[in-house]
Formats: structure tokens, C-alpha cells, sequence
């Protein structure tokens, strides 16, 4: 990982439009920092779209993305895509209602076998929220230590679940959907035009945003990305001298600037 000081202003100046992780790169916890939600309302007064995607649940979603000035939230590790319509609220699903269904059924079957089988496990306090996955709270008001965390990633695993972890969650769900297949999903739906990766920065802070490292070549990660170093394999290309919402906002001053000098 590089300073983002050393990321050369005319790549900043060519993007057109953000990608973000929610969860401790635009909060703290839990609630979106002033400095974040203010670096979010100058992308938008420059034009630079901005789709956030994260693990978070839809139920907890869904008022933000009708309040914060983004094209949309893709929620559950792209498992639901919300977006403020013309009629209010449009929320939309990668699988289909039956699918869901059977999905339900097998992530319940996990979720309890998890809170039976490792001693200190609980549900995250937004699941009553959660349509298409299951998530074990391990640093927002439990903790876990590392051992627990990779017990419980495990054993979702042998479930035939995904898992991944975000800074405060193990999140498991069914299906090929990713934070990834998000992105691609919504960017097409927001844009009507396919994600071209040189157009687009992504911007995170733990292993669960692992992945658009890996996809999207302008990476960013805000400066507590420190914590999650040595469990990642794919690394971003820079990180921020700050934390959290101030590190996003770090970001965006250094975009909105480059854009204003070219």
C-alpha cells in the first residue's frame, strides 16, 4: 500500500464515480461521521456518482440510501439493491422469491448451530433486518477473538455459506452474489452502461472488501485498514493517513481537487 498522497492526480481526475464500503470508512460506530456524510454531499454537488455497498442489512439500509446523497446502497454482500424512486423506495433482490425462501431455511439451520456450538456467539443486533443472509456479531457489541471468528467462518462453510468478515460482522449467505457482482449490478442499473473499472475507485477497510481490491485497480483503504494487514491476501493500492469518515473524506478532498486542476 502506497500514501495516497503518492497517487498521481490525473488517475483521481479521471474518475467518475465512487464506490464505498459503509461500515468504519464512512462510520463510527455505527452512525455515519459528520465528516463523511459531508465528503458524500461534495461528490455529489461535483457530479462524481457514489454506490455504496456493504454487509449491512437491507431493513438497516434503506433509510440511507433515501437520505444520503448516493445512486444507491447494495446491501448484504449484493444480496438486495435499494434506490430512491420516483415512488419512494425501490428495493430489488439478485435471487428470486423462492430461492429465497429455501435459502432462509438453511441460514436459520447455520445461524443456530453457530450460537449452540461456539461459546460467546450472537446475532448481530441489526439481523431483524437481514433478508438473504445471517451475520455474528464480533466487535460491535460482542467480541470475538480471531480463533472464534475463523470457527464461525467455518462452520458456515461447511453450511455451503459464503463468509466473509467486515470490521464488526461474519456475514453468511447463499449464492453467487458478492460485494463484486454488486457493483457490476448496480452500476449498470444506476448508469445503464457497464462497470468500466478505470472509471471507478474503491474505497474500504477490511477483509470483506478484499475482493474489490482485487477488481477495481484504483483502490483505496481508509488508515484502521491497519487492523485487517495481516489477514489479507490482496492488499489496496493506497491507504489514508486518516481513520474512518475522516479518511474517506481524505479521499474525496484529494479526488475533487485533481478534478479541479485538470
Amino acid at each position: 500500500m502506497e500514501p495516497l498522497v503518492k497517487l498521481p492526480a490525473d488517475r483521481l481526475a479521471a474518475v467518475s464515480g465512487v464506490l464505498t464500503d459503509i461500515d468504519d470508512t464512512l462510520t463510527r460506530d455505527g452512525a455515519i461521521e459528520a465528516v463523511g456524510i459531508a465528503a458524500l454531499q461534495r461528490l455529489h454537488a461535483c457530479g462524481v456518482l457514489v454506490i455504496a455497498i456493504t454487509g449491512r442489512p437491507a431493513g438497516w439500509s434503506e433509510p440511507f440510501a433515501v437520505q444520503w446523497p448516493v445512486q444507491a446502497i447494495v446491501a448484504e454482500n449484493g444480496g438486495v439493491m435499494l434506490r430512491a424512486g420516483p415512488a419512494g423506495l425501490e428495493r430489488e433482490f439478485a435471487q428470486g422469491a423462492a430461492e429465497r425462501a429455501r435459502n432462509a431455511q438453511r441460514l436459520q439451520a447455520c445461524a443456530a448451530e453457530v450460537l449452540q456450538g461456539i461459546a460467546g456467539t450472537t446475532l448481530a443486533a441489526d439481523s431483524a433486518g437481514r433478508l438473504t443472509d445471517i451475520a455474528i456479531d464480533h466487535s460491535e457489541f460482542a467480541h470475538l477473538d480471531e480463533a472464534r471468528i475463523q470457527q464461525v467462518a467455518a462452520l458456515m462453510r461447511r453450511h455451503g455459506l459464503n463468509a466473509t468478515v467486515s470490521s464488526i460482522h461474519i456475514n453468511g449467505w447463499i449464492g453467487e452474489h458478492t460485494k463484486w457482482t454488486g457493483a457490476q449490478w448496480a452500476v449498470q442499473r444506476c448508469t445503464g452502461a457497464p462497470l468500466r473499472v478505470e472509471d471507478w475507485l474503491y474505497i474500504g477497510d477490511s477483509t470483506n472488501d478484499q475482493l474489490m481490491f482485487e477488481r477495481i485497480p484504483l483502490s483505496v483503504a481508509v488508515a484502521n485498514i491497519a487492523r485487517f494487514v495481516p489477514m489479507l491476501d490482496v492488499l489496496p493500492a493506497y491507504v489514508t493517513r486518516a481513520e474512518r469518515g475522516a479518511g474517506f473524506a481524505e479521499m474525496v478532498d484529494a479526488l475533487l481537487a485533481a478534478r479541479a486542476a485538470a
